[in-house]
């Protein structure tokens, strides 16, 4: 699939980048807090509520809740769900792994994040998947520099992926993230070294690897949302939104949870 920049990526001031700091903290602590509540015989549509909770306590609001007429106040995916899973009577069980994905929308700015956590115990390969997923995602800041192409970026999180013999998700790529949830540029999780737009500093783009442990082909189910791998297999999603700077990126939304 071939991806086109055709868009103006947004350049923040340092005033916007203090905005965007505080709505990335928000996400940051409202998916810490959600996190934390992942156990067995916890249902999704509860963590789903109690993020909306949190998200009052942080002053800030769903980014996602009626983005497109979507219905949850947090993305969450269990097992082959990729991504856009939405909340409901799903109970947590021993073994699952946990896609929970956090966008908030703070004095008019995004912070988006999210982590896949463990219900207890999980297998070896799960927790393979898990460890790659979150490490090409840390691998990728090495080349979040000013001055890189974003193919640099985007080739380096597939590669570091296909040496495991995992694969990454096409059709569902990261983006650009500010006053809107989705800005320019798209950020896929594969490219070719040295293509793209040059990354300079002010530009801020949500970086989120989705990795299946089968075949990268995916599926939508018929709520017209719930992202699954085709072949049921296991997958994992892991997000930061970063600040392209003059030195080192900052993630804006840092956490323990990486």
């Amino acid at each position: 699939m071939a991806f086109t920049f055709p868009g103006v990526i947004p350049i923040k001031t340092e005033g916007e980048i203090v905005l965007m700091r505080a709505a990335g903290r928000a996400a940051r602590t409202v998916l810490e807090k959600i996190a934390s509540l992942v156990r067995p015989g916890v249902s999704t549509k509860e963590i789903d509520q109690a993020a909306a909770e949190y998200m009052v306590e942080e002053k800030c609001k769903s980014a996602f809740l009626g983005y497109r007429k979507f219905p949850g106040n947090i993305c969450i995916s269990v097992n082959e769900e990729v991504v856009h899973g939405i909340g409901g009577s799903r109970r947590l069980q021993l073994g699952d792994i946990v896609k929970l994905d956090v966008g908030v929308n703070k004095s008019g700015w995004i912070g988006d994040t999210a982590t896949t956590v463990a219900v207890g115990s999980i297998s070896l390969t799960a927790a393979k998947l898990l460890e790659v997923t979150q490490a090409a995602l840390m691998g990728a800041l090495a080349h979040a520099h000013s001055g890189k192409r974003l193919g640099d970026l985007c080739s380096s999180i597939e590669k570091s992926v296909l040496e495991h013999g995992f694969s990454v998700v096409r059709e569902f790529v990261g983006h650009g993230v500010g006053k809107k949830l989705h800005e320019e540029p798209q950020v896929p999780n594969f490219g070719v070294p040295g293509e793209g737009p040059k990354l300079k500093p002010g530009m801020t783009i949500a970086i989120e690897p989705m990795v299946n442990i089968g075949k990268p082909d995916i599926k939508v189910l018929s709520d017209n949302w719930t992202v699954v791998t085709a072949d049921g297999h296991l997958s994992a999603h892991f997000e930061h939104t970063v600040l392209i700077t003059r030195g080192e990126p900052e993630i804006l939304t840092c956490s323990g949870l990486s």
